[in-house]
């Protein structure tokens, strides 16, 4: 995406609201009293309402996932994530004219753990932190008193760990991809583009289901492999991780075996215990920067080459590919699907228009 033409854009929309505005922000002021009165609130689990003075410029993000919705929502990339490797954008080579390069983006977590200085530095360059504060305080090792310290320095919460429905501590309402994305989309004001992607989303949802056969959904076994022949098993969840695969309606191979879910249980499986299961397909989550020709270099023919794995029914088929990214947005989660079906089920058609996701993202819609 063209930092020139995304920030030429930026400031005619703002300039426009700010002329469009100075009526509104006088009856604003007069009615409130102080004109440090938030001028809009957006509500989410589990931050509650947040109050925004004016639209952020500047954003941090926990994963991918909300990378994604920002990109979509015609917004400069996110100034850090907790791991930048996980945002996955090479996967805007399938859609024209958009692009992002992670080198510019902090990785929060790089050297091993999440500390409150990070946050801390941050403050002073981001409007709004689009993180799950309960995530920090679960995952990292931060409490409550340090996340009340970043958020004390003045740079607001902003979101929910919708990727996984695996934590202990999540007890409050999780929210699918869409309803994430118009929280989102709330937040950055940017309703139009998320009305156009609403509509594109469903349009493709119902190329997929005419795509689909009536029966006979492939059998999969989604795994991360790890070193000496042990995988890391994931179930099918109702996370958003797992919406293409929810959308591709796939029987889930180990759903109803003694497998234990590695990501509520920490299960993992060798191949003895995946040859019992004996998958149709193996979708592989792994590290998904790795070009197609490393993927089958590094990870599918050590499974070839295995005494026990060269005997699994998908990799006699060459029936083994990526499964995609933990974290996904609406871009994301578009091309990922697409990609599986034509794996899965022999799909040929294109499912959607990579123009118009290209046109909304760069505001041409």
């Amino acid at each position: 995406m063209s930092n020139e033409r995304t920030w030429t854009r930026r400031n005619v929309l703002r300039t426009s609201g700010a002329i469009a505005g100075i009526s509104a922000m006088a009856g604003c002021i007069d009615s409130l009293g102080s004109s440090d009165e938030p001028e809009y609130t957006v509500s989410m689990p589990p931050v509650g309402e947040v109050g925004f003075d004016s639209v952020p410029e500047t954003w941090a993000a926990n994963n991918g996932s909300w990378a994604d919705m920002g990109i979509a929502l015609g917004q400069e990339p996110p100034e850090a994530l907790y791991l930048t490797r996980r945002y996955h954008t090479q996967y805007y080579d399938d859609i024209p004219d958009v692009s992002v390069d992670p080198s510019g983006i902090d990785s929060l977590w790089g050297d091993g753990e999440l500390g409150v200085e990070e946050f801390l530095n941050l403050s002073d360059e981001v409007d709004v932190f689009v993180m799950d504060p309960n995530f920090i305080e679960g995952r990292s090792g931060l409490g409550a008193d340090d996340v009340e310290r970043i958020r004390s320095a003045g740079t607001p919460f902003f979101g929910n760990s919708i990727f996984s429905q695996g934590y202990d501590w999540h007890d409050y309402d999780y929210l699918s991809l869409y309803e994430a994305f118009e929280k989102l989309a709330e937040v950055f004001q940017e309703g139009d583009r998320y009305d156009a992607f609403e509509s594109l989303h469903d349009e493709f949802r119902s190329s997929l289901a005419e795509s689909l056969p009536s029966d006979d959904r492939p059998e999969v076994a989604i795994l991360w492999p790890q070193e000496d022949g042990v995988f890391l098993p994931y179930l099918v969840d109702e996370g958003t991780s797992f919406k293409h695969l929810r959308d591709l309606e796939v029987d889930d191979a180990l759903a109803n075996s003694d497998v234990e879910n590695f990501h509520s249980g920490r299960g993992e499986v060798d191949y003895e215990m995946l040859l019992e299961v004996d998958p149709e397909h193996i979708l592989l989550r792994s590290e998904e920067y790795q070009s197609r020709e490393t993927f089958q270099q590094e990870v599918v023919e050590p499974m070839k080459n295995h005494d026990a794995g060269q005997q699994l029914t998908a990799v006699q088929n060459d029936d083994v590919y990526r499964a995609g990214p933990l974290y996904q947005g609406p871009i994301i989660n578009l091309v990922v699907t697409q990609r599986l079906a034509q794996r899965l089920y022999g799909v040929e058609e294109e499912l959607f228009d990579p123009q118009a996701v290209s046109d909304i993202v760069n505001g041409d819609f």
